[in-house]
């Protein structure tokens, strides 16, 4: 029985962002109506072609000192997924200037998996018979045909930091491009367990 791995590398193709909203006032009602307002200016942005709103959730709460109410603050959060890098520049630079209380992002993905997956899955079975090949000649013999195959330990799939960089669209403020939000490499793993015959 030996195992193999195989690791190929894609480049990001979209990613994720998290943000955020708040307002606080003297109740609920009018935290409600501040933050409506603040965000009343974001909602058309995510509108946009490649903009994906993942969720939305409003959290309002009071505030207290000691056992006095002495206010309300509420928050809405959203998740959004960024289809392309220059829907991502634009995003970013339209978001910071609406002064969220937090922004968070980007993580990377790569929207489709699956053909990386499968050449990942190849170098995996190429590693295992070149291990199964090496036992075979150490014990001088030669090496089968395949008896069974499994999947190894759960396949991964994660990001790389990458140097470098790409030209940023004209419109987005320099603030912004000093960021250097650059696409990572998306590192997508596989790996398999083979048992393997032994011939004479």
């Amino acid at each position: 029985m030996t195992k193999g791995t195989g690791e190929v590398e894609r480049t990001a193709d979209r990613a994720q962002l998290w943000v955020s909203f708040t307002a606080s006032a003297g109740d609920r009602t009018e935290a409600v109506t501040l933050l409506g307002q603040r965000v009343a200016g974001v909602e058309p942005l995510l509108e946009q072609d490649g903009v994906e709103v993942r969720s939305r959730r409003l959290s309002v709460q009071p505030n207290w000192q000691g056992d006095r109410q002495i206010g309300a603050n509420a928050e809405q959060h959203y998740q959004l997924r960024v289809a392309d890098r220059a829907t991502l520049e634009r995003v970013v630079a339209a978001l910071v200037a609406a002064e969220p209380a937090a922004l968070n992002g980007p993580d990377w993905e790569l929207s489709e998996q699956a053909e990386a997956a499968r050449e990942a899955q190849v170098l995996a079975v190429a590693d295992a018979r070149r291990r199964a090949e090496g036992y075979a000649s150490a014990l001088g013999v030669r090496l089968g045909p395949l008896l069974r195959i499994s999947d190894g330990e759960d396949a991964h799939y994660a990001p790389m930091a990458r140097a470098g960089g790409y030209a940023m669209a004209a419109e987005v403020s320099p603030a912004v491009q000093a960021l250097n939000l650059e696409p990572q490499a998306i590192t997508v793993g596989a790996r398999c367990t083979t048992t393997w015959s032994l011939l004479d």
